[in-house]
Formats: structure tokens, sequence, C-alpha cells
């Protein structure tokens, strides 16, 4: 009996030993498996499934941590870096305490409750190269679209419209943290609602760990360098306030004393303060095509597609920007197929002969800035008449360099050729000028001139011209100029205008 005890505790005790060792490594050390339980935690919460959170990272985790970071474009290893671990259970939290910012993500952004994750990724690493939940703007972090948002509502602005406003949005490193904070600078909405006599609203949003913290002012002219920064709080550089007051307008002199018929003496009343302008110092604006169609593209992913025809009057001006970028498109599509039939010209050649086709047209162009449509149209007709080519080859030509303007993103050689191509008769391209007029690239912004302009490409289409854009759209003049109307303040598109007619001869002198 003592002998079989024996042989049979010799035989239990490698399995105690195998035993204990495999419950051991199932467990890790408290502080370990409590991190470990946030994280699964909050994976769950975002449906990166892991099961039930018991702090052991095994295949399941791996694969929904391999998911999470695919999601947001980190390295796929299936092992979070500290990095990627705080920006998860960041957005858990920020998640579970909620807020106005939070639910404007949630309910908006296509990624629901991921959308979350991509804001805080944005949020800590200060970049805005990916576009951030819950706005269209180019990737701005919630906050700063929130405070475009409040800018363009008090504007009379479209939020697309303001972030495209060279100035308005300067990024740089202002506190020395290794992240970009932003300065809104709103001197360039042109509104009387963020500026005094003297100085516009300035907001600067400093990064700190938990976001950004906004600082206030009202200056003018503002540089990132304007301000000093430390940590979440900035003040203005005295240097700046000082260059600031040296640029005021010095007062109006006190009048002479003059004396009256019965010769009293009358002293001149005290003049009125002299009101400081600053307007010769604020740089207008620059449009680019490039910029303009990019923050159109990113509104329409945000969206989903474009904006259908029952959508339109709620928001114009992007439906307008969408037409446009579609047409550019397709206009530089069209001439980048007819530039393959030209022989004995490179690409660089063929851009070259297209500037100084626009720089020849530089007096039209300032009669669509100046001029009513019939007008200009009549202007640039003149100038076809006396260019010596024949119209199929002033035709071909201007197809060529609409295409080159675009894609070159020279906007006056696009207007220039548009304008050229509707003086010939086809009135189709007359949209293009329209788009110009509106979106202000290349030319002033007039949405008021642009309707005639609209009206007289819609007036084409009803005259049966076919169209040359999107031709399995016709209905679409029809409601570009109903969005066209509502953009220049009337609430119905105009009466069609009638066509001008096209003077340029069918054939003429032939010359390089």
């Amino acid at each position: 009996m003592i002998g079989a005890a024996i042989v049979q505790g010799a035989n239990n005790q490698p399995q105690q030993r195998n035993a204990q060792p495999q419950r051991t490594a199932t467990r890790a050390a408290s502080p370990e498996r409590t991190a470990n339980i946030e994280v699964q935690t909050a994976l769950n919460h975002f449906a990166f499934p892991v099961g039930n959170p018991d702090g052991v990272i095994g295949p399941r985790s791996r694969a929904a941590i391999s998911e999470y970071q695919a999601l947001l474009a980190f390295p796929v290893t299936g092992r979070l870096t500290e990095m990627e671990r705080q920006i998860l259970l960041s957005a858990h939290q920020r998640s579970l305490m909620g807020g106005p910012e939070v639910v404007k993500i949630v309910t908006t952004d296509p990624l629901g409750q991921r959308g979350l994750l991509v804001a805080q990724r944005n949020l800590l690493l200060g970049t805005g190269t990916t576009q951030v939940a819950g706005n269209g703007y180019g990737g701005l972090p919630p906050v700063i679209a929130a405070a475009v948002d409040e800018v363009a509502r008090n504007s009379g602005l479209e939020p697309l419209q303001l972030v495209q406003r060279a100035g308005f949005i300067q990024l740089a490193d202002m506190n020395a943290d290794g992240r970009s904070d932003y300065l809104l600078d709103t001197s360039v909405t042109g509104s009387g609602f963020w500026c005094t006599g003297e100085a516009c609203a300035v907001r600067v949003f400093v990064s700190t760990p938990d976001g950004f913290q906004r600082n206030d002012f009202q200056v003018v002219d503002p540089t990132p360098a304007s301000f000093q920064c430390l940590g979440s709080s900035c003040r203005l550089d005295e240097t700046v306030m000082a260059s600031a007051v040296a640029a005021a307008p010095a007062p109006l002199p006190t009048p002479e004393p003059q004396a009256e018929e019965n010769g009293t003496v009358m002293v001149g009343a005290e003049p009125s303060p002299a009101l400081p302008s600053f307007a010769a110092a604020i740089e207008v604006p620059v449009v680019t095509y490039a910029d303009h169609c990019q923050a159109v593209s990113q509104a329409v992913t945000q969206r989903g597609g474009v904006l259908q025809a029952a959508a339109v009057l709620e928001q114009p001006a992007q439906a307008l920007g969408e037409q446009f970028c579609r047409v550019a498109e397709a206009a530089r599509e069209d001439g980048a197929a007819l530039m393959t039939q030209v022989q004995g010209y490179s690409a660089a050649q063929i851009a070259e002969q297209c500037r100084s086709f626009a720089a020849a047209l530089e007096a039209q162009i300032a009669l669509v800035d100046n001029e009513g449509r019939d007008n200009a149209l009549s202007g640039v007709q003149g100038w076809l008449a006396n260019a010596g080519m024949p119209k199929d080859q002033l035709t071909s030509t201007a197809r060529i360099c609409l295409s080159v303007g675009y894609a070159e993103n020279e906007a006056r050689m696009a207007l220039g050729s548009a304008l050229v191509l509707a003086g010939t008769g086809n009135m189709i391209y007359a949209e293009l000028v329209g788009h110009h007029l509106v979106s202000g690239i290349g030319i002033a912004p007039n949405p008021e001139r642009a309707l005639e302009w609209f009206a007289g490409a819609d007036a084409a289409v009803q005259a049966g011209q076919t169209p040359v854009f999107l031709a399995q759209e016709p209905d679409r003049m029809q409601w570009v100029n109903r969005a066209a109307a509502a953009v220049a303040g009337r609430a119905a598109a105009p009466p069609l205008l009638p066509l001008a007619p096209a003077t340029v001869p069918a054939s003429a002198a032939s010359s390089p």
C-alpha cells in the first residue's frame, strides 16, 4: 500500500508541476491586466469586438487592434504603441462624457462612433491631413470647425467659402509643443459683425494635452508671429501692438481761427476723431481653382455624393461648386483628348502657347469684370474677327487652352478660353464664365453678374445647342440657374436673356 502510494504520488507530481505554470501563464500582473481590460473595453465600445474583457490580449484582441490600426492608417501590427493606446482610451472617455461636439461627430460622421477615433487622432497629433468627423472643411479638428461655423453664420457666408479665403486660417506651432496651432482672422469675411473701426476679431487655438485652448484678440493683419504663446495661453507681441499704433492715420488738423464779418473770431469746432482704415493693408484673398475643387470634393466625400436637385436651395453655393468642378473636369478631358492630335509640340510648349493666348485676351477678360454679358461678348467677338484665324482653329485652340488652364491651375487662361468659345457662338461655355464669377476664381466675385452668363447657357440649351458637358443630365442648367439665383440673393432665377449673335467669320486667312 505504501509503495503504491509512492508510485501514485510520483505519477501525480509532474501533472501538478505542469498545471501550475499553465494557470499563471493566463494571468497577467495586476496593473497590466487592468490596462488590458481598459483597452478591451474601449475596443468593444467602438465595435472592434474582443468578447468579454478579461485582461488577456489573445488572438481575438489582436485582430480587433489590427482593425483599429487600419482605420486610423497606423501600421497594422496587432500590438498598440503608447500613442495608439492613448488615442483609443481618450476617445473612449470622450464618448462616455458626451457633449455637443461628441453628438455632432457621432450623428453626422459616416463612421458614427468610430468618427471620434479619427477626431481624437487629429487632435492629439495636431494634423489636418485626414478629414475629421463632423465637418467637410479639409480636416479641421472639431473645435476649429465649430469656430468656422460660428464665423460663417455671422458673416453671411457658407463655411466652405470661408475656409477657402486666403489668410482666414493660418497654421503654425505657436507654443512650441510640436503640434499645429490655428489662427482664425475674421478680417477676410468683410463683415462688420467681427470688426470694429480699428481691428477685427482674431481667435488663436493653441494645442494642449486635452485638445485646444482658445485665446481671443482684437488686432489688425495678424500672423502667427504676432503672438507669444506659452502652454495654453497667448498674448499679443508688444512690438506688433506698437507697429499697429504707428500705422494708424494722423488725426485731422485743427481748423485755424476764422473771423466772421462782424470781426468776431470763431474757433473751429473740435474735429471728430480720425477713423483709422486698414483696408489698404489687408491682402485681397485669392482663391485658386485647385483649392476650390479640393474643398468641394471633401464635402462631397463627407456627404457620400453630389447634391441632388431637391437639395440645391439648401446649399446653393456648394451645389454650384460641385457643378463647376464637374464641368471644368469635363472640359479638361475634352481638351486633353484634342491635344493628342497636335503634332510637333510638347505639352510644355502647348502650355506656353496658351499663356500667350491668355495674355492676348486680358482686355476681353476685363470686360467680364466690368461689363454686362452682352457687352463682354460683343468685345470678344470684335477681337475674334481680327484674330486672322478661321473659326474652327479658334475653337480648337480655345478648347485646348481651356483644358490647360484647369490642368495648370491658371484660372485666367481658363476663363479667357471659355469666353472665346462663348464668343464663337458656343454659348454652352457661358456656364463656365458664370462659375468663375460666382466663385471669384480668376476674377472678382460677382454672383449677380454671373446670372446673365448662366441664363445664356440655359438659353443655348433651350435653343437646341448640344450640351458640351454632362449631356446625360438635360435638366441640369435649370437648377444651376436656381442655385445661382439663391447665391445672388434672388428668390427665383432671372428670365432667360437672348443670345448675342456670333459675328466671327467662318474662315479667314490662317496665321501661326
